[in-house]
């Protein structure tokens, strides 16, 4: 059992890294940490799932904008 869970966690890791083939983006690296940034602020600020959701939704954006422009 405990095999069978390493390596169907390994085989996702894999799958998911494969998408990863490319250089990303500015605006994707900005959108990334825009989310992580903005997440971890409506949770301090905001707390909850709510304040966590809304802050990630609104870093995503702004990173992804900021990203674009540089």
């Amino acid at each position: 059992m405990k095999t069978t869970l390493i390596l169907s966690a390994v085989a996702a890791s894999l799958i998911a890294l494969s998408g990863c083939s490319t250089r990303p983006t500015n605006a994707q690296i900005g959108t990334g940490a825009g989310a992580v940034l903005g997440g971890a602020a409506g949770s301090a600020l905001g707390g909850g799932t709510l304040g966590t959701v809304g802050g990630a939704a609104a870093g995503a954006l702004i990173g992804n904008e900021v990203g674009r422009r540089y």
